[in-house]
């Protein structure tokens, strides 16, 4: 069936159910795990929704959001072979979150998609999140969208 599954991971509560479905369909499938967090740069001038910060600031909070995702991705990498698959924590940087997880998908030559249908970001959460449809409309491989 699959061969390689990307679980692309927020860490909301809605997220951690699509990490549970797709480790479980991994195991259920023989299938490795690519276990990605993508971590956005913070935003450094009022035209990007934050004021004039400390470079010093700006660095100190990068570094806590990037050790955070690592821990996030590590402990589904911990339960993955707790279940018996392989799986890969993979932290990426960047601020177009759906190019990244398709990028990940394609570098790590997944053969499918795993995400949860909407993050933690205010009314977008009654809707099917903005950057669950880029990946959806945009993916060359079949995307799992789990509520």
């Amino acid at each position: 069936m699959y061969q390689r599954i990307l679980i692309a991971t927020d860490g909301s509560e809605l997220s951690e159910k699509a990490v549970h479905s797709g480790l479980e369909l991994a195991r259920l499938s023989g299938a490795s795990v690519v276990a990605l967090k993508v971590v956005p740069r913070y935003p450094r001038s009022y035209f990007e929704g934050g004021a004039a910060v400390d470079p010093a600031e700006i660095k100190r909070v990068e570094t806590h959001w990037g050790e955070a995702a690592l821990a996030l991705v590590n402990d589904i990498k911990t339960r993955a072979k707790t279940d018996g698959v392989n799986a890969k924590a993979v932290v990426v940087k960047s601020d177009l979150i759906a190019e990244a997880i398709i990028a990940a998908a394609k570098k790590h030559e997944c053969d499918l998609i795993v995400m949860a249908s909407h993050g933690r970001k205010g009314l977008k959460r009654m809707l099917l999140g903005s950057e669950t449809q880029h990946v959806l409309t945009h993916s060359h491989i079949p995307v799992l969208v789990l509520r």
